[in-house]
């Protein structure tokens, strides 16, 4: 009996699992890496904060473009941090299984007045739960994968909400200035029509018609004004900005059209291989076959105990023998948790065939937006805008040649400045698209929230039912 102690509790020191140095972030270093070009940093000493605040400070000391928005939101947004510690919860469920069951002491003694009658010690261990720990770690692995696709999703994700706010940041700041424009063109002919009409020289209604339009001019700028400044908050937040930090620079315009867009072909294939989504809800369905699997293994017997004891009547001296524990199933057969693991099980499966269906979807409808936007903002682009710059062209020279008036000009320079503020808008949801089309082949706009079936590791040696 000693002999077989001393091998189990070999077998239990050897299989005890430890703690990783990085905690299974470097995984999700890769993923992210790959996929977005930057770098995501888990913050967890005064040396890595201090080394992210002066990558921060670096990047914040020139105008930010796009991939600069998204390093600084992997660097410093706090929710991305909090998520990073789902690796530790999950990482310690995984060491935690590879652990086996503490030795268990069961002492026994009882008295006849001031006599000892009877002594009984016995030191015991979980036997089935040591016979199961490669099953039980073997699901942990799976669900520690799955967590790891999670966590890299969601970190894609942010990514991707930061480059979407740096476009339409730049784009609104952009708009803005366009739409002065517009007001300072109306205010001038309003204050032209005013001193027209003050002589007699203008009809009243034209007058106040120009009057409107510069009122409406107002109006639209101040919202642009409001636009900009929530879409640079938005930003800002996204890049855990705050303090002396949110003097960030942007540029002062979006980035060209390209020449030709991205072909659509074996995008769905490729979303297949790629989407972290897919990949979790995988890992999801194997580890709760996993989990089928432990509690039909454990159905009938939940608990096997297995020790070395003594006892000791009055005077007498010790005897020594063993202990053995089993669970008897008479009230629970084990019949409710083979349901609950097949219902799970079936319910895992149905939602890794909703996420393969749901992932070809989005990437075909990422692609056809995508596609609507670039001939659109191409179109402003070849055909309206240089339209514009023609007429504005002949209405300048008729107007040099005394053959129209100034306020057909300011008219026209008004509609100019429109179509140019229109092509903008075309690309500005040209480069929005992009993004999604990128973050459709990654995964999903859900991230974290996004759940497989709620799942919890089956008692393993336990005495409930």
């Amino acid at each position: 009996m000693k002999t077989a102690i001393v091998a189990f509790a070999s077998l239990l020191l050897a299989g005890c699992a430890t703690f990783s140095e990085d905690g299974g972030f470097g995984t999700v270093q890769r993923t992210v890496k790959e996929r977005t070009g930057q770098e995501a940093r888990w913050v967890r000493t005064d040396d890595e904060a201090n080394s992210v605040r002066a990558r921060s400070r670096e990047l914040l000391a020139r105008p930010l473009n796009a991939d600069d928005a998204v390093q600084l939101a992997l660097l410093n947004n706090p929710g991305l941090q909090a998520t990073y510690a789902e690796l530790g919860i999950s990482e310690a469920d995984l060491v935690q299984a590879g652990r086996g069951p503490n030795l268990r002491l069961h002492w026994l003694r009882t008295k006849i007045g001031n006599d000892v009658a009877k002594v009984e010690e016995s030191f015991a261990f979980d036997l089935l739960g040591v016979l199961l720990m490669p099953m039980r770690q073997k699901m942990e692995a799976r669900r520690f994968e799955r967590v790891q696709a999670d966590v890299s999703a969601e970190v894609i994700r942010v990514a991707a909400d930061a480059r979407k706010a740096w476009i339409q940041a730049v784009a609104a700041a952009e708009t803005t200035r366009y739409m002065m424009q517009v007001k300072e063109s109306a205010e001038a002919g309003s204050e032209l029509a005013r001193r027209m009409a003050a002589v007699g020289n203008w009809p009243k209604l034209n007058q106040m018609r120009e009057q409107a339009f510069y009122a409406d001019a107002a109006a639209q700028l101040a919202r642009a004004k409001h636009a900009a400044q929530a879409e640079r908050e938005r930003l800002a937040r996204l890049m855990g900005l705050w303090g002396e930090d949110l003097a960030f620079r942007l540029p002062e315009r979006l980035p060209d059209l390209p020449a030709t867009p991205r072909e659509g072909g074996e995008l769905e294939a490729r979303a297949m291989e790629q989407r972290l989504d897919v990949r979790a809800a995988k890992r999801e369905t194997e580890w709760v076959a996993d989990s089928l699997g432990l509690a039909k293994a454990t159905r009938f017997i939940n608990a096997i105990e297995l020790g070395r004891a003594r006892t000791k009547e009055g005077h007498e001296p010790f005897a020594y023998g063993y202990v053995i524990g089993v669970e008897i199933p008479i009230f629970d057969w084990g019949t409710a948790r083979i349901a609950r693991a097949e219902a799970t099980y079936m319910q895992a499966a149905q939602r890794l065939a909703e996420a393969a269906i749901n992932a070809r979807s989005e990437v075909r409808e990422a692609y056809g937006a995508y596609r609507t936007n670039f001939d659109l903002a191409r179109h402003y682009r070849d055909e309206v805008v240089p339209l514009r710059k023609r007429i504005s062209d002949e209405v300048l020279l008729r107007y040099n040649g005394m053959l129209t008036g100034v306020f057909e000009l300011l008219a026209d320079s008004r509609e100019q400045i429109s179509a140019v503020n229109a092509y903008l808008g075309a690309l500005r949801d040209f480069w929005i698209a992009d993004v999604e089309l990128q973050a459709s082949l990654s995964g999903r706009a859900g991230g974290m929230a996004a759940k497989g079936p709620e799942t919890s590791t089956p008692a393993l040696g336990g005495r409930g039912h």
